[in-house]
């Protein structure tokens, strides 16, 4: 192989880029480059030739147009081993480029950020990068094109060693890691696009990266692997940073999604505490540490190695509560000092941290795999609005029995089908989920609230097909319901209401969770 000479240097992320250009230049290798990489190799002292002056074209439109151009494009594409293709660029007085070092316009991160209009986005799309990777990629037999930056120091050691040429072997990978690096460019604009113009496009394209290894899948003959979708809010879980404790588990980065969207919905300082993807444990309070005990006190089996989620940074009174039992995952927008030492002290505790935005939701699609394809849908996102709610006779819930109302409408929210959720004093008694029919939900969310269930309220996340739960939680003293209504059988349901002087608010909207 032929030793590289010329190199064209064009970079949005300009991390390692001088070390690289002054090993390039010790090496004698000319150096060719555009817009903002030339201007900081030439603040660095680095003597570039400016793409104009190769191209004899001045860039334009804001550097819109700098690298489209045949003096640049012949040069990366010539086959080395054809003499005809040579004695052409030649005649032309185009001479071969032969080390592209490419990355392309951060158009992920830009559509990360939730303020982020579609004007800015398109801003973003690259035009002359991308060809410049696949011209070079095509040509991999005489040049070698980079786009990660983590590959610098080992190009630049097989090129002392190999006399200023990296061997045949390098450049395929190279051009593969380029392909798939524009494949993945391409994908994430495509789905971006396709998702602000189509709800469901004909072909839908996924873009994910590979955020960490887990320690397995949901069981331990399983492995897995975390991923992040391009485009997803910064404010998403697989963004969330491990502060302490072993790697994350399958169900732990699960449980902990599910403590977040819950913890997300409350506006005064909340606890949730989420086993096996349900909550066994939800409250709210003043403070953060009062929010604790009564979450735990909703069931205090099931809470023990939970994941735990908190809407407010975490105190030190917090963080002893916390310790008093095994908890598997913490996760919280901030901790204080003094609380961050203390959970360290649990050396298997998990200890993640993430912004919390209430009303920030991801505008990515809900994806459920199936057996040969994947099931699609909008996320369940978001405040229901409350204000249009019926209800049952000419009885309404005092103020503070809305309040406990819609706390447990939330918490049903994020219970799996069938949840039957019982609410008092802004804490969960009682949680009965995942269970086939609605008989054995309120079974189960009674057997846990005991004696704490009278003067309780209750969310069903859907409606009551038969009136047998209605009356069996009357009979342990529940006062008021909110469920969506719709059943065929709701006026039993209503009669039921009706002669026991309850509260019971239909939304008009479900919220199941499969």
């Amino acid at each position: 192989m032929a030793r590289i000479e010329r190199a064209l240097l064009s970079v949005s992320n300009k991390a390692g880029i001088i070390g690289l250009a002054k090993e390039l230049k010790e090496m004698g290798i000319e150096i060719i480059s555009t817009g903002g990489t030339e201007a900081k190799l030439r603040e660095e002292g680095i003597d570039v030739i400016p793409i104009s002056e190769v191209t004899g074209f001045p860039e334009m439109m804001d550097g819109r147009v700098k690298t489209l151009h045949p003096h640049i494009h012949a040069a990366l594409l010539a086959d080395r081993g054809n003499a005809g293709h040579m004695e052409e660029i030649a005649q032309k007085g185009i001479k071969p480029i032969d080390l592209v070092v490419v990355n392309l316009y951060p158009f992920a991160e830009t559509i990360a950020r939730p303020e982020t209009t579609l004007e800015d986005a398109v801003e973003q799309i690259d035009i002359g990068g991308v060809t410049l990777i696949r011209a070079a990629a095509k040509n991999f037999s005489g040049v070698a094109v980079v786009t990660n930056p983590k590959r610098y120091s080992s190009i630049l050691l097989e090129m002392r060693r190999g006399g200023g040429d990296l061997s045949l072997e390098t450049r395929r990978s190279l051009a593969a890691e380029g392909f798939r690096h524009t494949a993945n460019y391409d994908a994430a604009i495509y789905a971006y696009l396709s998702k602000a113009f189509e709800e469901f496009p004909e072909t839908l394209s996924l873009v994910l990266k590979k955020k960490a290894e887990l320690r397995y899948g949901e069981n331990p003959h399983q492995k897995g692997a975390l991923y992040q979708e391009i485009g997803a809010p910064s404010t998403s879980l697989v963004l969330a940073e491990q502060w302490h404790g072993k790697e994350l588990s399958f169900n732990n980065v699960l449980d902990a999604d599910a403590a977040w969207s819950l913890v997300k919905e409350f506006p005064l300082p909340a606890v949730v505490m989420i086993k096996h993807n349900n909550p066994c444990g939800v409250a709210m309070a003043e403070k953060l540490s009062v929010a604790w005990q009564s979450a735990y006190a909703c069931d205090e089996v099931s809470a023990f190695g939970s994941v735990m989620a908190f809407n407010r940074p975490i105190d030190e009174e917090t963080a002893e509560l916390i310790n008093s039992i095994f908890v598997e995952v913490v996760i919280a927008p901030e901790y204080a000092e003094p609380a961050r030492k203390l959970l360290q002290n649990k050396e298997d505790m998990r200890l993640l941290s993430l912004p919390l935005e209430r009303e920030v939701y991801s505008t990515l699609k809900d994806l459920k795999r199936v057996d040969g394809g994947i099931l699609v849908q909008d996320y369940d996102a978001g405040e229901d609005d409350l204000s249009q709610v019926g209800f049952v006779g000419d009885r309404k819930p005092r103020d503070e029995q809305w309040e406990e109302l819609v706390f447990a409408w939330k918490v049903a929210k994020h219970t799996r089908s069938n949840a039957i959720v019982l609410a008092r004093d802004r804490a969960t008694v009682g949680i009965g989920a995942g269970q086939m029919n609605r008989l054995d939900s309120a079974y189960l969310a009674l057997r846990t609230a005991g004696d704490k269930a009278k003067g309780s309220v209750c969310a069903s996340d859907a409606f009551f097909p038969f009136p047998d739960s209605v009356i069996m939680m009357a009979d342990a003293g529940v006062e008021a319901f909110i469920q969506p209504g719709g059943s065929m059988r709701d006026e039993e349901t209503f009669k039921v209401i009706n002669e026991r002087g309850l509260v019971m608010v239909l939304t008009g909207r479900r919220h199941f969770r499969h």
